[in-house]
């Protein structure tokens, strides 16, 4: 056995790794109402930093807090009403969001709230991450080329939805085109639901051959995958003599969703605005992906799932088809990233190659660990977390920076080192998630091993 360093001989990143470490430890060591006198402690001082942040947020998280301290206080009978509580209060808030964003002032440090446009890009990447989420959370699949599927779900609703292939002139129930414009035009919403059975029947294709491979083979092949779309996207415009992407220069405009005869690019009226009716119906698609992966998660398919995670030998020994299930996991999340890239591109009317790097699907894969795998709703905070910081919280930063040190630093362009400071704090501190899963948060805090076993205590 290796003789144990003093400290003063320890490298120095050891040090630093032992006092990161040392709270957990602590939290370890405490009895079940020592923790909870702790969790009440932290819970007030977080309500007391957001209040200084920002007095709403503040309000708001005080509340969310409230209602889970009052929900073991509401009668067994009324289970559904326990569930459905919190998610209720944030739904409300939500769908009025619009009317009330622009009065609720500046946050320190992060300055405005975001506007209606960029909580329509949260909303699509929160349908990513939880799609992401099914295949790395629930099955522990590690995919490094999730924005293939989003790229392919963008180009099935640009390539029916616009004058891409302008020999033709089909129209099916599209709003606000002309009938006389050449291409192929079908409605939006029948382009999102086919863009998702395109990917997802892609998925299962990609997924058969490569989901024998485990841990970081498979994570290779996905990555070449996802490497793989976004080149053959940049130089589709002379495929066998076919244009087929545009090339470099995109898709562009492409048609907008609509309801009753209202498009959503013009509106109707002063209450329903064109980027109001894109928030409100990315809240119905964000509504129904949350719906779709908590009845899955709780279905056999999903307890199967999660089995797969834990132990993917014994879940074979006890009768689960190994290949069948990795492949539902592989397509279903597929599937709601075809449907986030459809909406996306109907949203800002073009859809680009340079959109669908490497660099998103190490971006959402950073929502899923920061908001805390296999937890859904852990997981849509990172992603409207990490979403609104690179749509405005980033440039909202630097300006305040900015203004307050006289400094000129363009803090939008460190984007990624920040995201992967954050990413290697939590990891540190709470390598669980932000906001993890009762089984993950049991995995990481209350394991077998935090008290010495019978045997060892007795010798």
């Amino acid at each position: 056995m290796a003789e144990q360093l003093p400290e003063y001989r320890r490298p120095w990143y050891h040090r630093w790794a032992g006092l990161l470490g040392e709270p957990r430890r602590r939290w370890r060591s405490l009895d079940d109402k020592q923790r909870r006198r702790a969790n009440a402690v932290l819970k007030v001082l977080l309500v007391l930093v957001v209040l200084y942040i920002s007095w709403p947020l503040g309000v708001l998280v005080a509340v969310l807090f409230g209602a889970n301290y009052l929900d073991p206080y509401i009668p067994e009978r009324a289970a559904w009403s326990r569930r459905a509580l919190i998610p209720t209060i944030i739904g409300v808030i939500a769908i009025t969001y619009p009317f009330y964003s622009g009065n609720l002032g500046t946050m320190k440090l992060f300055g405005a709230y975001p506007d209606v446009n960029t909580a329509v890009i949260m909303g699509v990447y929160v349908i990513m991450a939880i799609g992401l989420n099914i295949v790395v959370g629930y099955a522990g699949l590690l995919d490094l080329g999730y924005v293939a599927f989003y790229a392919m779900g963008a180009y099935t609703c640009a390539w029916f939805a616009s004058v891409q292939f302008a020999n033709h002139k089909i129209h099916f129930g599209a709003t606000g085109v002309a009938s006389t414009t050449p291409g192929i035009h079908i409605n939006i919403w029948l382009l999102v639901l086919i863009a998702g059975i395109i990917t997802a029947f892609i998925g299962i294709m990609i997924g058969l051959p490569t989901l024998r491979l485990r841990g970081d083979y498979l994570a290779i092949v996905t990555l070449g995958f996802g490497e793989i779309l976004p080149q053959v996207a940049n130089n589709g415009d002379s495929l066998g003599g076919f244009n087929v992407t545009n090339g470099p220069n995109g898709i562009t405009p492409i048609d907008a969703p609509g309801i009753f005869g209202t498009s959503f690019q013009t509106g109707s009226g002063t209450f329903f605005t064109g980027p109001r009716l894109y928030f409100w119906f990315v809240l119905i698609l964000v509504a129904i992906t949350v719906f779709c992966s908590l009845r899955l998660r709780d279905s056999r398919l999903g307890r199967a799932w999660i089995a797969i995670r834990e132990d993917e030998t014994a879940a074979a020994a006890m009768g689960v088809p190994l290949m069948r299930t990795k492949t539902w996991a592989y397509a279903t999340g597929a599937f709601f990233g075809g449907v986030a890239g459809a909406y996306f591109a109907s949203f800002k009317s073009s859809t680009f190659p340079n959109d669908f790097n490497f660099n998103i699907s190490a971006f959402i894969l950073s929502m899923v660990i920061l908001g805390g795998m296999g937890n859904v709703w852990g997981v849509m905070f990172g992603a409207a977390f990490l979403a609104y910081l690179n749509q405005e919280g980033l440039a909202n930063i630097g300006h305040q920076l900015n203004q307050t040190f006289g400094t000129h630093l363009e803090v939008p362009l460190y984007q990624f080192g920040i995201y992967g400071a954050i990413i290697v704090l939590v990891m540190l501190i709470r390598p669980e998630g932000l906001i993890p899963s009762a089984r993950r948060r049991a995995e990481f805090h209350e394991g077998v091993h935090d008290t010495p076993l019978y045997d060892t205590q007795h010798e």
